[in-house]
């Protein structure tokens, strides 16, 4: 079905002689267990990959049999500036002395309006690395940060998500035929 609402999209932009342009990579916010975890500055690790084996056939020369396997996701890295509020520390701490409490991750992707367009599922998160901030006396201007990575059981873009991106993508398609009216 979203191959279908795909091709309808594509065929009334270039009918219409409408752009839909990607959306800014800066802004999106993180929720933890669904609940909003502050302003990041980074997130990285949005990724998965599947793991192939080759395989030679007897006798077959001219390619050899790529077949898939597991799949690997490698760390989620969230980024922020240091603010009062230490919720990832705390967790972490938690974590090594112990608490192996896992925890769900929604990383959302806003329009300029701020509002969600789509958005990752990343599923029992566990803080595994923390990095606090770099202290330089001669940089000013340098924003105290830190840095926590998580190892997680897999990242899903829910339908909901692909369907809310569609409809947005057919309102920014209306909103420029109309002019905004």
């Amino acid at each position: 079905m979203s191959i279908g609402i795909n091709a309808a999209l594509v065929a009334s932009r270039n009918h219409l002689g409408v752009r839909l342009d990607p959306h800014a990579g800066n802004n999106f916010f993180v929720e933890v267990d669904g609940l909003l975890a502050g302003s990041f500055s980074a997130v990285g690790g949005l990724q998965s990959e599947v793991e192939v084996t080759g395989h030679d056939e007897g006798g077959v020369n001219g390619y050899r049999h790529q077949l898939p396997g597991g799949t690997r996701h490698p760390r989620l890295v969230l980024t922020r500036g240091v603010t009062e509020l230490d919720t990832l520390y705390s967790w972490h701490a938690r974590v090594c002395r112990g608490d192996l409490t896992r925890r769900d991750i929604t990383v959302m992707l806003l329009d300029r309006r701020h509002v969600p367009v789509m958005w990752w599922n990343v599923s029992a998160a566990l803080p595994v690395k923390w990095v606090g901030p770099d202290f330089n006396a001669m940089q000013s201007s340098q924003i105290a940060v830190e840095r926590i990575e998580l190892v997680h059981r897999g990242i899903d873009k829910p339908l909901l998500s692909r369907g809310v991106g569609a409809a947005h993508a057919v309102a920014e398609l209306v909103e420029s035929e109309t002019g905004g009216r």
